[in-house]
């Protein structure tokens, strides 16, 4: 497990570890691919690789297209990057998507999280 623990404010989710095929957030741990947002996670159902995220998996974490939230999509080892049609699906559902490999979403998200700003991200576990 590789410690990511950042200050994070009192209510808000916190990755601290992943690896092992699955994470431990705000002192819970998951054995399977997440969705995170501010204060709630959740299963991320059906995905374990990249092949398996869809715009119907994610939709449910937008915010409203006037206020868009940044949705960070950990893809597993490797950054896998969205068609350009699972992008448009998205941004129109209010979220800005970036991907990344998990690792480096986990960390991000907690910078973005202690900065306070509309964040989620969507995990696929690793070992």
């Amino acid at each position: 497990m590789v410690d990511v623990s950042p200050i994070i404010p009192a209510g808000r989710q916190v990755l601290e570890s992943y690896g092992g095929g699955g994470f431990r957030i705000s002192g819970e741990r998951y054995e399977y691919s997440v969705l995170v947002e501010a204060d709630l996670t959740r299963a991320w159902g059906g995905v374990q690789t990249w092949e398996d995220v869809s715009a119907a998996s994610l939709i449910g974490l937008g915010g409203d297209a006037a206020q868009p939230k940044t949705l960070l999509i950990g893809t597993g080892t490797k950054q896998h990057f969205p068609t350009r049609a699972l992008r448009q699906e998205l941004r129109e559902a209010g979220l800005v998507v970036e991907t990344m490999d998990t690792g480096a979403a986990c960390r991000t998200f907690n910078v973005l999280m202690a900065e306070g700003r509309a964040v989620a991200a969507a995990l696929i576990a690793i070992d």
